[in-house]
């Protein structure tokens, strides 16, 4: 390995006026030799001012390097500059590219030697190494292109200082879009991008600045070179922008240069397409096909508080607020940051160099390979360069500047980390996200039979974040509910919720970074997937909770209720239905991710578990880097079903089309009698019309286990609409029950005679029939009843042998169900007797939970049963119970006497505190507000902020509701939650919607644009409609604001007026009976 090392060769500078005390200003050009492009290249220094001669004005003569020394020259401040130079083998120099690196007639602002002088050494050690000389030259392209990029940064800080300083001089940074035709037919006018030219690499450096400007405005710098291939002849280059603000180059926006090639056509114009987000770049000429081209562009961008793009965190920590600089990319704003092509298809190598203060540490998807340190404007920086990534698609991308500590460990030659604030960190709240990530990520490997693509992991929690979290690879971004956890604040649902979401997070590590889908129509695969597994992989890491059970109350039960709507929309869109930024973010809803998931869990279940995985892992290894269709991954499972020999009725193809390209699902009805079995499309009104066509006419090849009280069937497979299966003729003095732990996705009815022999067995003996089948017999009953195909008394009497159980997920199911009844009957008579029902049959549940943890002061050992007794304290609080209500009392009233030891424990938090709030009045909820002002662990802060919604006071929900465009009083991230929790409180509702009315523009303009949560706004303040006066409301909003528009919410708000019209009807149908029923009920109590 030959000796290589950096020395000074040459030095100069301007000579000073006579008596000056001022120092040189010099103005440098890096010249490359023609014959010997970099090596034995010439250190120049010129005077400001003097022109391009080679040693005109006062510098020096020029001096030339050593032969076979390759060299850099920048200098800072007007200081000498150098000529450093590296010895290595003359050999190599006529084989490197030249690039050129323009200097502007400006003093450059960094020392930037060491920066060519590192991959310099590399290559010299490559020879050594044996690494081909074809790879040490990419790495000094890359370190060229980086020194280009921070020398243009060093510019764009310079010009936009002397401008902030009152500086003379035009201005050549571009803030405005030029006037440009609108016909529809131009590429620029068009939301897709052409598919003539397709991105191989980035070079991004930004600068955020965490302090304001002198207009109190963030901001960040930053340039971006990409190399691209031309794949058809065209002449113009479209790119992604959004927002960003140019340095003029030559007149234009950017600037290009072939790569090893001949020169590229001249640039006729650019201008920003701001409407369709584009950086538009016309050629004079056309770009030739197969040849490789870079687009350089410098840019300035504001770091705003919006949670999108590059954006800006902010904390409190020692009274002193902390600015974080961070990312959230999905689905379309990477644009936001640099311009690039914004399409997941368009999978690049990404070089990120962070430009950060020195008291700042800087993380990005790839570990670091270099930081130094530099002096700016009295200032010091630290230079953070990272390791190329993979190739990925940009909404994976991920770069944060903070000053947040984290925990570490290694699994599997993998670094772990848990980043969050110093004093977070510090009190041990990141402790359980790292015992957790490792057995999750052991387990994935494993699932997939893939390594962990990448040499480390990085979870951070961030205080400001509007998703739940972001599975960025290499770099997850959560919000801090979901990966903080305390357990001395923590309760076991915030507990579960840090598991499920890392257990999500990871899966995509794979499923969905490594193999991508190719388009934003398909992203239910993504979602779905990672919502289905995740309940894997948190079992795996806590494998006593059965947590997988959950996932149908928590996913297929809670979809159902929304794919019921003649509104709802397939698994899969045609591709060109999704255009816009806001019809990408409107598909991150609940059909892509619960649906999703509850369709691929059906299929891994007839398929068995292992075949699914094999099918997978097929997949995963072909598409590996790249992307896919949906149709890619039913053609690997027909292999894996091919070769196992799994009987089925037709292809995978053929089965799970129905069940993605067609919104909707099934009920299956069974006559015991008959042993006839028919299916058809479920909807809550069965009077309204679908307007959405479907090829399969709305029917669909289901799967269906069984049981009677005596056997388990053989699955049966019902492929036509309508058949008779001898087996379901079982008679009217036993039971069938179909859809065994709800597998399928899909309804059950039954002829009246099996509804009656169902009950009698819950009443008789309820363990019999599984846990999740009593949870399923209540919720089937009560949806067919909304849809009014069973009396609404059978749905109703399904709940009656919950005096008995204690099991969670058959209370849960029915506290679900019976929440609509007291959303349509909270302003009505019905509920008084209504009340009174729930209340004698959760007298048992609060019984028995106040024996099995000795009044109160221990806490259930098993997950499920901890849910329970959370029931039990939530619901008989809520709905009056008189011992419920004077425990929350005499608990909260001694926490308000010692404020530091809080004897409430974290489980039973929310339902306590709310039960304060709502029989306290202002003395009670200024004391909760300011236990959240000061909460130390944001699921503390969480539990308290809810509780406020839950007052019973008018003026009180009233100021609460302005605290929410308040960002100093309820962060940006929490503002929607708030809302929606005031809408459930009855005394919020009204509040709430008159307040969404009063303030939409400023709503919509914060959130609507592709807010994941804007359509659970609408949602939830509409959820008690149900009569004319609220429909005729609802239509003039609509009408109202069609100018403003609807954003990622359209969807939603026509939900919201097909639920109230079902919700209207159903009333009118049903009140009368409902009341009687209730009463007979709670007649002798």
């Amino acid at each position: 390995m030959p000796k290589v090392r950096c020395r000074n060769l040459c030095a100069g500078g301007t000579a000073a006026p006579p008596g000056s005390r001022q120092p040189p200003q010099p103005r440098f050009r890096v010249r490359c030799s023609p014959t010997h492009r970099l090596c034995r290249a010439v250190c120049m220094v010129e005077p400001r001012g003097a022109g391009d001669v080679q040693g005109s004005g006062t510098a020096p003569q020029p001096q030339r390097c050593a032969p076979g020394s390759c060299w850099a020259q920048i200098t800072a401040f007007g200081t000498p500059g150098s000529c450093s130079a590296l010895r290595t083998p003359l050999s190599l120099c006529p084989a490197l590219p030249f690039v050129p690196v323009p200097l502007p007639a400006v003093p450059a602002q960094v020392a930037l030697l060491e920066l060519l002088c590192t991959p310099l050494r590399s290559l010299a050690m490559a020879a050594g190494f044996f690494i081909s000389k074809s790879v040490g030259i990419v790495g000094i392209v890359l370190a060229l292109g980086a020194v280009a990029t921070i020398i243009a940064l060093s510019v764009v800080y310079a010009q936009e200082k002397n401008k902030s300083s009152g500086g003379s001089g035009s201005t050549d940074t571009t803030t405005t879009a030029a006037s440009t035709t609108t016909a529809p037919n131009n590429p620029w006018n068009r939301w897709r991008l052409p598919a003539a030219l397709k991105p191989e690499s980035y070079e991004v450096t930004l600068q955020p600045f965490l302090t304001p400007d002198a207009n109190n405005v963030y901001i960040f710098r930053g340039n971006s070179s990409v190399v691209f291939i031309c794949e058809e002849a065209t002449d113009l280059i479209l790119i992604h922008s959004n927002k960003l603000n140019y340095t003029l180059q030559g007149g234009f926006h950017a600037s290009l240069h072939a790569v090893d090639g001949p020169a590229p056509p001249a640039i006729s114009n650019t201008w920003l397409q701001t409407d369709t987000q584009y950086l538009v770049v016309q050629l004079a000429g056309p770009l030739q096909q197969g040849q490789s081209y870079r687009l350089f562009s410098s840019f300035t961008g504001e770091l705003a508080d919006d949670l999108a793009g590059f954006y800006r965190s902010e904390y409190t920590e020692g009274n002193v607020t902390k600015v974080v600089a961070t990312t959230q990319m999905q689905a379309p704003d990477a644009r936001k940051a640099f311009p690039c092509f914004d399409e997941p298809a368009m999978k690049a190598v990404f070089t990120v160099t962070m430009i950060h203060p020195s008291d700042h540490t800087a993380i990005s998807n790839m570990p670091a390979n270099n930081t130094y340190q530099l002096e700016m404007d009295g200032q010091s920086w630290n230079v953070t360069q990272f390791n190329p990534t993979p190739k990925m698609s940009t909404y994976l991308l991920a770069f944060i500047v903070s000053q947040f500590d984290y925990v570490e460990n290694n699994t599997g030659g993998v670094q772990i980390r848990i980043w969050g604030r110093p004093t977070a960190i510090d009190e041990g709240q990141g402790e359980y996200a790292l015992q957790k990530t490792g057995p999750i990520l052991s387990f994935f490997e494993r699932h997939y039979n893939t390594a962990y693509p990448l040499p480390k992991s990085d979870q951070v929690a961030l205080p400001d974040f509007n998703a739940g979290a972001m599975e960025n690879w290499g770099l997850v971004t959560y919000r801090e509910n979901s990966l903080l956890y305390d357990n001395a604040y923590s309760s076991i649902g915030n507990k579960e919720r840090v598991v499920t979401v890392i257990a999500h997070e990871l899966a995509h590590q794979w499923f969905g970074n490594l193999v991508t889908l190719r388009w934003w129509n398909d992203l239910w695969l993504n979602e779905g997937f990672a919502s289905y597994v995740e309940y894997l992989g948190a079992d795996s890491a806590e494998p006593t909770w059965n947590i997988k059970d959950l996932m149908v109350l928590n996913e297929l039960y809670t979809v159902m209720a929304t794919d019921a709507l003649t509104t709802s929309h397939p698994l899969t869109f045609r591709e060109d239905e999704i255009n816009t930024p806001a019809q990408i973010s409107e598909v991150f809803d609940s059909i892509a991710y619960s649906k999703g998931a509850s369709v691929l869990r059906m299929l891994s279940d007839f398929l068995t578990e292992d075949v699914f995985k094999e099918g997978l892992q097929s997949y995963l290894h072909t598409f590996a880097y790249g992307n896919t269709v949906y149709t890619d991954l039913w053609e690997h499972l027909q292999e894996a079903v091919n070769k196992n020999n799994v009987p089925l009725p037709d292809t995978i193809s053929a089965i799970m089309d129905r069940w993605t390209l067609q919104m909707g699902f099934p009920v299956v009805t069974v006559n015991t009698l008959t042993g006839s079995v028919r299916q058809s499309h479920f909807l809550l009104d069965s009077n309204s019309t679908v307007e959405r066509p479907s090829v399969f006419n709305y029917a669909w090849i289901v799967p269906i286990t069984w049981m009677t009280p005596s056997r388990t069937g053989d699955r049966y497979w019902l492929v036509d609409v309508s058949d008779t299966n001898s087996n379901f003729s079982v008679g009217s003095s036993t039971w069938l029950l179909l859809n065994l732990n709800v597998s399928g996705y899909f309804r059950v009815n039954y002829n009246q005679e099996n509804w009656d022999q169902l009950l009698q067995q819950l009443s008789n003996n309820h363990q019999v029939i599984p846990v999740i089948n009593r949870a399923q017999i209540i919720d089937d009953a009560f949806n067919l009843a909304r849809a009014q195909q069973v009396d609404v008394t059978l749905a109703l009497n399904t709940t009656r042998f919950l005096s008995g159980e204690t099991e969670y997920m058959p209370w849960q199911a029915a506290l679900n169900n019976l929440q609509y009844f007291q959303l349509m009957f909270d302003r009505s008579e019905v509920f008084g007797p209504m009340t009174k029902y729930i209340q004698k049959q959760v007298t048992p549940l609060f019984e028995h939970y106040r024996t099995v943890t000795n009044n109160w002061t221990t806490i259930p050992v098993n997950l499920m049963d901890q849910y329970s007794e959370i029931n039990a304290i939530s619901t008989a609080c809520s709905y009056g119970i008189a011992e419920c209500q004077q425990l929350a009392t005499t608990l909260f009233q001694q926490w308000k006497q010692n404020v530091s030891n809080n004897p409430i424990t974290p489980n039973l938090r929310s339902a306590i505190y709310c039960s304060a709030v709502a029989t306290g009045g202002e003395e009670v909820w200024d004391f909760i507000w300011e236990r959240f002002l000061e909460a130390p662990v944001v699921s503390e802060a969480d539990k308290l902020r809810t509780a406020l919604t839950c007052s019973t006071e008018t003026w009180i929900l009233q100021r609460y509701l302005q605290y929410t465009i308040d960002p100093t009083k309820i962060r940006r991230q929490d503002a929607t939650s708030t809302i929606n929790s005031i809408a459930r409180n009855v005394v919020g509702q009204p509040l709430a919607w008159d307040f969404i009315r009063g303030n939409w523009k400023t709503l919509f303009g914060q959130y609507g644009g592709g807010s994941f949560s804007f359509s659970q706004l609408i949602s939830a303040v509409t959820q008690r409609f149900n009569t004319e006066f609220e429909l005729q409301q609802l239509e003039q909003f609509k009408a109202d604001n069609q100018d403003i528009g609807f954003g990622s919410g359209t969807r939603a708000l026509e939900q919201a007026l097909e639920r109230t019209r079902t919700n209207i009807n159903w009333v009118k149908e049903n009140k009368e009976v409902v009341h009687a029923w209730f009463r007979a009920e709670t007649a002798s109590s």
